[in-house]
């Protein structure tokens, strides 16, 4: 390729020859051809590309399809040769050839030099630009995704400690009903009741059963009430620690009595003290039962979100992945909303990035609930429809007006204030379910009635690393 080739291009307005001759000495003259890709979307922009002749499309990859986001047709355009400025530069989209022409391919590394040679105010402004539009990218990204860390973490603990708080109560009430048991065995045995006595005592323990409860609490205050009174008449003086445990098993007066026909005298108190602990000891070990499962099934929650010791790439089942998020997000799930599962049964396993989708499902439901204020009817939905699996989040809130659903999915839009929200963005969320997946998302959006709609291939034909 020739200086006087280039000479007419506008670009090169400023350049002398010798100049213009050394971008040509460096450089490469690179044949254009229908269909014949120079440069690929995402790999590191290492050239220069500059149009001679000919025509290239500027391509994106949008879901399965590529389209055309660009054409340059009139010599002197270009493309690449961001790493000249930015170590990180990328090609923004793929040029295959359209028209039979030419290209300059110029290395960026020269670039640069010649750059800072020849105008180094201007490289600098660049380079600048460049580094502090990432920095301020970077900056309020991890700033937002702190917050939304915090906000994750406040809510979570906020889930466990509620049973946490119930075993502990229930750990330290047993310890005293232990003792409390302990205590009564020694009486009964310092009023040296027989060994028949004391089984037919358990014998009449084991008859009470908890399906004997009644679950109406003015029943069984009123049951509590008949049965303090009983035991006050048969001078028991610990009759108000006594009669609630009997009272909760469905302890009638008749029961009593023949427990009374059993025990004379003073081994009537030790007696039903150390059967109304053991229906105590066994309602605590409930609790604390339920309480650890509770958060059991947090902990396994927030290792299905987070995706620990998982492949990256996997087999799921995307019903798994809405409910830990729903479990995360908790706490922005109290009685004012309310959560309708819509799950398909025949829904499959899909091969997906697990943790990156979570965090699709974490913004969408987030933008939901705040959309509602935290007041409404959170819908989650999952169909299958011919090769795709399709996730729907709906709310009832006011609705996106036109401008907003229009601008929806445009990088750095957002209609939240600083510090709200989960700090990912929809465009985010579109990239990971287009790009990473090779699916849409699309809004339908009108008052009372609006639905974020996720289609992801069950196996997409490729999915970019």
């Amino acid at each position: 390729m020739r200086v006087d080739e280039l000479r007419p291009l506008a670009i090169f307005d400023g350049l002398t020859d010798e100049q213009l001759a050394e971008l040509v000495d460096g450089g490469t003259e690179v044949r254009v051809q229908p269909g014949v890709d120079l440069f690929r979307e995402g790999e590191h922009a290492n050239f220069w590309w500059l149009l001679v002749e000919g025509a290239i499309d500027l391509v994106r990859h949008v879901g399965r399809e590529d389209t055309v986001v660009a054409r340059m047709e009139a010599p002197g355009r270009w493309a690449g040769g961001f790493r000249a400025w930015d170590e990180h530069g990328v090609y923004l989209a793929t040029g295959r050839g359209v028209a039979a022409g030419r290209v300059l391919r110029v290395p960026a590394e020269l670039l640069r030099e010649r750059s800072n040679a020849w105008f180094p105010f201007g490289g600098h402004l660049i380079q600048g630009l460049y580094h502090t539009a990432r920095s301020i990218e970077s900056t309020a990204r991890q700033r937002e995704s702190l917050v939304t860390l915090g906000t994750l973490a406040a809510g979570l603990a906020h889930e466990i400690n509620n049973p946490a708080a119930a075993a502990t109560r229930a750990v330290d009430a047993l310890a005293a009903a232990c003792a409390t048991l302990v205590t009564s065995v020694g009486r009964l045995a310092n009023d040296e009741i027989s060994a028949e006595q004391f089984a037919a005592l358990d014998a009449l323990r084991r008859e009470v059963t908890p399906q004997t409860a009644d679950a109406d609490p003015l029943v069984r205050a009123d049951r509590e009430q008949a049965l303090s009174s009983w035991l006050a008449r048969h001078g028991i003086v610990r009759a108000w620690t006594i009669a609630p445990p009997l009272a909760a098993a469905g302890v009638d007066l008749a029961w009593c009595e023949r427990a009374a026909s059993i025990l004379k005298g003073s081994a009537l108190a030790p007696g039903l003290e150390w059967v109304a602990t053991t229906f105590s000891a066994a309602t605590l070990l409930g609790e604390v039962k339920e309480s650890t499962r509770r958060i059991s099934e947090l902990v396994a929650a927030v290792r299905s979100y987070s995706q620990l010791d998982r492949a990256s790439m996997q087999q799921i089942d995307v019903t798994d992945g809405l409910d830990s998020t729903l479990v995360m997000l908790g706490h922005k799930l109290r009685d004012s909303v309310t959560v309708v599962r819509e799950y398909s049964a025949d829904v499959p396993r899909i091969e997906a990035y697990a943790g990156e989708l979570n965090q699709v499902w974490t913004n969408l439901i987030d933008n939901a609930v705040d959309a509602m204020a935290g007041r409404g009817t959170l819908r989650v939905a999952t169909r299958v429809e011919g090769d795709s699996v399709v996730v729907e989040i709906g709310d009832t809130g006011p609705g996106m007006p036109p401008q907003v659903a229009a601008r929806a999915f445009e990088a750095f839009y957002t209609t939240k204030d600083v510090g709200e929200g989960t700090g990912l963005g929809l465009d985010i969320a579109r990239r990971i379910v287009v790009e990473r997946h090779g699916g849409t998302i699309t809004i339908n959006s009108r008052p009372g009635d609006t639905v974020l709609r996720v289609r992801i291939p069950v196996r997409p034909p490729s999915i970019s690393a």
